[in-house]
């Protein structure tokens, strides 16, 4: 991101996406209660940059990705997308912003049609969104774009199946940057890799990143990774904002104790250094979003929780120039 670069690409504010369910899962008549997967969440992306995000599983990361792109509504808040609001936006609206917002997604064979070729995966949102191509035109975008992201020539007309995990989630993301989008949405691309298939592909977009000048929204679970690709890390607990820092601020200095705990488990390659490092384990079950804690929803695995914890604001605030914390004794 440029030190002058004041105008966002996203914004979100404060958005919420929650569920209604029932208390009693077969009892249908009973009262419905409300499910908080996201609960106000905050940031910005600039032009060229990575956020990453990271949590446990659980914690509402995939909901609040699939929540900018409104493939699932959001309850409440607001999608700002170049200056504009999407969340009152028509569906023409949202038709134009997902021609430049594409999303890379965790499962690279199960994402892929299996009854379509390589040709016609890629190809798809060139038809859906420019119906005017010809043939031709769409064919010759699909060949530089499997260039581009490492693929054969030789493999456009073979199916998924045909392919390995690895070289199937390069076709997802050709299909994601076939259209020049300004911003693509990684949801955990790379957790179901085998480590060095892993590397190879966080190179790759970082590579795509600078030569198409892409701002990257990095879901994961791994934080070595996060801290190899991200500019700036959100760390989400049970669909809250805990911290939300420049990487170096939040590896060297952590301000809230969940991400300490979170950092405190990243393996050390020297042997003697992962046998002697202590390990901060997180005591208790995490709590249900159906009936989240009071106060700081941490709170109640909290090593330093004292009684403020269950009664004060919990939202973001600024610790530093480069870090916000939602703990209140940061």
């Amino acid at each position: 991101m440029s030190e002058h670069q004041t105008t966002p690409l996203l914004a979100v504010q404060n958005l919420k996406v929650h569920f209604q369910v029932n208390r009693a899962k077969h009892w249908p008549w009973s009262r419905k209660q409300t499910l908080k997967a996201v609960d106000g969440i905050s940031f910005e992306l600039y032009p060229g940059e990575t956020l990453g995000i990271v949590g446990e599983s659980g914690c509402g990361k995939s909901t609040l990705s699939r929540a900018i792109l409104n493939l699932i509504p959001a309850s409440a808040g607001n999608i700002i997308w170049q200056g504009k609001t999407l969340s009152q936006g028509s569906a023409d609206d949202w038709q134009q912003a997902r021609q430049e917002i594409q999303m890379i997604f965790q499962d690279p064979l199960a994402s892929l049609n299996p009854r379509m070729t390589i040709a016609q995966i890629i190809g798809e949102p060139l038809r859906v969104h420019k119906p005017g191509l010809s043939a031709q035109e769409l064919m010759h975008s699909v060949q530089a774009m499997m260039q581009k992201v490492g693929l054969r020539a030789e493999m456009i007309n073979r199916y998924p199946h045909e392919f390995s995990g690895g070289q199937c989630q390069r076709i997802g993301i050709a299909r994601a940057l076939i259209l020049q989008p300004k911003l693509i949405i990684c949801d955990e691309p790379v957790s179901a890799l085998d480590v060095s298939i892993q590397a190879q592909i966080i190179n790759l977009l970082q590579t795509l990143q600078r030569e198409m000048g892409l701002a990257l929204i990095f879901i994961a679970h791994d934080l070595a990774v996060v801290k190899h690709i991200s500019h700036r890390i959100l760390v989400m607990y049970l669909g809250r904002e805990m911290e939300l820092a420049d990487k170096t601020a939040l590896y060297q200095q952590a301000t809230h104790p969940y991400t300490r705990a979170l950092l405190s488990a990243i393996p050390l390659p020297d042997p003697r250094l992962e046998k002697n490092k202590t390990i901060q384990i997180l005591q208790g079950e995490l709590p249900s979003p159906i009936y989240p804690p009071s106060g700081c929803v941490f709170r109640t695995r909290c090593p330093q929780a004292q009684e403020r914890c269950a009664h004060e604001n919990t939202t973001l605030r600024r610790i530093n120039p480069s870090s916000q914390s939602a703990c209140v004794l940061a």
